[in-house]
Order: C-alpha cells, then structure tokens, then sequence
C-alpha cells in the first residue's frame, strides 16, 4: 500500500485524503488545527461552488450538506450609475447547474471528522519544512496544500505568469443573517456582483453557515481608495457597521436589504488580501527530497471571480486522476511536473487569465458586454455559467472583435426568436 502525506486541511487538502483514502491508499494528513478549533474559529473565506467543482465532491459521496445549503440558480450583476443613486446595468443570468456555499469552518471540521472516522491518520501540527524533510522518506508522495507560512517558501515565484507584486484588493467580509431578497427576483437565489467603478466591488452570496442559512457580504476594494478602511478594524460589531456604510454610500440598492441584518457569529468577519502568484510546482527539501504543491499553494487568485474553491476542487479530482493512472510507479520530479500541468492548462490558466482582467480597468468591449446582458438574456447567462467553466470566456470576453461578433449574433438570433428571447431572466437597471 503506498503511503501518501497530505499537508493542508482546506477544500484542497482534505478532497485529495478523502479520495486517496477511499481508493485504498495509506493516508497521513497534517493539520494546524482540530475540527472542533476550526468550528469555533473565524470565518476562513467566501466561497460559492459551482456545478463542476461540486461534482467532484458527488464523486466522491462527502457532499454531505447539499440538502442544507442554499440552492443557488443565478448570478447577477450590477453596475452602479455614476451620479451614485442607482444602477446602469442590472441583470441576472441562469446557472445552468446549481450552486451552493457551505461555510468552510462547517466543510472542513466535518470532512476532518469523516476522515478520521474512516480510518485516516490525523496528525494536529503546523508543519515545517524539517518535518516534511524528514516525513518524507517514510511517504511515497509527499502533497503541500497549505498556502501559507513558511512552507510556501519551497515553491519558487513563476514571474512570467505572475504580473503583480503587490495585492489588487482590500478584502472584507461580513456572514450575516437578517437579509432581505432582492425585490427583483424574491425568490431565486442567487450570487450578487456589484460593481463601483474606480472603487471596488461588492459582493453578496447565500451561504450555509454554523447557525444555519445566512449572508456573506463581501468588499473588494480598490488599495488606498474608500472601501480601504478595515486595517486594524478588530471588533466584529465595527467591522459590520463599516461595511453597511459603504453599502449605504455605494450600493444602496442592496443596503435597502441590509438595514436589520446582524452578524451570524463572533468570528463572522474577515479583512486583509493577498497577493495574486503563480509559483513553480515542485518544492526542493533539504535533504533532497521532492513534494508537489496543490491549489493555492502554486495558483493564488484574487476572489473577484469567486474562484479559490472551485479551483481548490478542481486541482484535487485532477491530481487524484493523476495518482491513480500513475500506478507504482516512482512519484519523481516529471511527473509532478505533469500533473502540475495538467492542471494549470484546464483549470489554473483560464482562472488566471480571467481573474488578471477583472482586476484590471475594463475595456470598452468588455463594458459592451456586460451592458448587453441587461437586453439579450442569452449573454447573461453565458457570463454566468462563465463562472463554473472560466475556460469558456476564451471564445468572446478578451478579444474586442470576438466580443462584437458574439453580440451581433446573439442579437440576430433573438431577433429570430422573438421577445421571449431577449431579457426574461434579467432586470431594468434603476
């Protein structure tokens, strides 16, 4: 039986050791934390997982809350007027498949549990890089999938697809019960994005959390622009109240929802942000020894486009598929690298790239095409389901020729098929 070291018990991590463990392998897994300090802790993230990423837990039967969570049918957009009081663009697009987002404290202290329960060897330490030189020798393989502290310092930064160097957002985020539906659509669930130009963005996303159903609202802020004021904002209490501010101030569309909301718990909000990096797959221990990072370790995204989680999911089912074609063979530096590949051109490039140009000043085109999504339902909800499948916006989001042509035959073919064609699914903007 070969023996596998999972270090990291995020969505990432804990996929791999489940799946591993029930295809017989011998599986250690590290964590900093036990299930009950990560159900008790703070909020670790925002999340919304979308179909594909979903399946891969279905796959794997550890989809334990999908009759639980909120049942996500659609994703929204809007685009805030520039004399402040309204929206420009206000629409939703269809999911194809629905999506949900569980609290990752409730997913992985319950995943942690099923772990041990099914025979896994749980071990509760933060690791360092003389403990994985040392484990290593006694594993055939050994996993990184923790994305902070000091064993990130074994994955070189790959400049050439990282362009920045500093982090793009200020990040705040609030779980909240007491919101209100949209009155547009009271009752689909659905994820929000509002977008400020030249500030940031907002986003609102149904989520299951400890305490049941709730909120998660969510600031991206442009760095040393309003909504960058939650450094050194401590008290949870002040942390929602700021964030309802900025609501009020930039989106008072969804602050009219917002007025009775309360925090779900005491460890309810989150601030910071990080910096976007890619970095080389294959980290180097001391005593020769090789071990491969998984998910953010190696592909770090800022979450404009909601995507951690699903890539997280992704890079797990894609480097479990990888292990278990490789058969006996020795887990050497190639192959990892292949993996890594494997991964980074189905899933980590196309995230990538889309992610760098939500961050970026939009052009032209792109505006173009969020505002036709308001008229040509068709559009928004190819945007939408852009989401699940990042790789699909190669074919009209980047190119402006590409993103005209898409518009007129969409256009023509709504036309074809008359007003139950065009924006049955969207919103006037207001």
């Amino acid at each position: 039986m070969r023996k596998i070291l999972v270090v990291g018990a995020g969505q990432s991590g804990l996929q791999l050791a489940l799946g591993l463990q029930a295809k017989g392998y011998e599986v250690t897994l590290m964590s900093n934390r036990t299930a009950d300090e990560i159900r008790t802790g703070r909020v670790m993230s925002t999340q919304v997982m979308f179909d594909t990423a979903l399946q891969h837990e279905r796959d794997l039967r550890i989809d334990f809350w999908a009759q639980q969570a909120p049942r996500i049918g659609g994703l929204g957009v809007s685009v805030a007027a520039p004399d402040g009081g309204g929206r420009a663009v206000d629409w939703l697009g269809r999911l194809k498949g629905t999506a949900q987002s569980v609290d990752q404290r409730v997913k992985m202290a319950g995943w942690l549990d099923a772990f041990v329960q099914r025979g896994g060897r749980l071990v509760i330490h933060s690791a360092t890089v003389s403990d994985l030189d040392f484990l290593s020798r006694s594993h055939d393989l050994v996993l990184v999938a923790a994305g902070k502290g000091e064993l990130v310092s074994m994955f070189r930064r790959d400049a050439a697809r990282s362009p920045y160097d500093r982090p793009q957002r200020s990040l705040a985020v609030s779980y909240v019960h007491g919101l209100g539906p949209r009155p547009e659509h009271p009752d689909t669930e659905a994820v929000r994005c509002n977008l400020v130009p030249g500030v940031g963005e907002l986003f609102v996303m149904p989520t299951l959390t400890l305490s049941g159903r709730a909120d998660i609202l969510f600031w991206e802020g442009l760095p040393g622009g309003p909504l960058d004021v939650f450094t050194g904002v401590n008290d949870p209490a002040e942390h929602l109240a700021l964030t309802l501010a900025l609501m009020e101030r930039f989106t008072p569309w969804e602050y009219a929802r917002a007025t009775e909301v309360e925090l779900t718990d005491g460890g309810g909000t989150l601030a910071g942000g990080y910096t976007p990096v890619v970095r080389n797959p294959v980290g180097r221990l001391p005593g020769g020894g090789l071990v491969l990072g998984v998910a953010d370790v190696v592909v770090a995204n800022d979450p404009i486009t909601g995507q951690g989680s699903n890539s997280a999911a992704k890079c797990a089912a894609s480097y479990l598929s990888s292990i278990l074609m490789h058969g006996d063979r020795p887990f050497d530096e190639a192959w990892m690298k292949a993996t890594f590949d494997k991964y980074w051109f189905t899933t980590g490039k196309p995230v990538t790239q889309w992610t760098n140009a939500m961050l970026g000043v939009p052009p032209e085109h792109v505006l173009d095409l969020i505002g036709a999504a308001g008229t040509l339902q068709p559009v928004a909800d190819r945007f939408a389901n852009g989401f699940d499948n990042p790789a699909d916006f190669d074919g009209y989001f980047y190119d402006p020729e590409d993103a005209a042509d898409y518009l007129a035959e969409v256009a023509a073919s709504v036309s074809a098929a008359g007003p139950a064609g065009a924006s049955s699914g969207g919103s006037s903007a207001e």
